[in-house]
């Protein structure tokens, strides 16, 4: 699925070890993770799925970070799940 042409993105909710990790970030790492997570709200088919799970694993080459997630059946909600940088 391709991003939404209205540019619209779901809503982001982070869980527990997703918020834990994001409080040992430094500024300069948070700043690169919320590109990476804006990506995954408008287009979430860019992690590849991960097996036997509803997760998708999102990895950013360029900027060095990762993050997992899901998306909630009507793509409103993108639950990140984890994140490293």
């Amino acid at each position: 699925m391709s991003p939404d042409p209205a540019g619209r993105r779901s809503r982001v909710v982070m869980v527990e070890p997703a918020l834990t990790q994001l409080g040992k970030l430094t500024a300069n790492e948070t700043h690169r993770l919320d590109r990476a997570i804006v990506a995954v709200s408008v287009n979430p088919q860019l992690g590849i799925e991960v097996p036997g799970t509803l997760l998708r694993d999102y990895a950013d080459e360029v900027d060095g970070v990762r993050v997992i997630y899901y998306v909630t059946a009507l793509r409103t909600v993108t639950i990140v799940a984890y994140v490293e940088a």
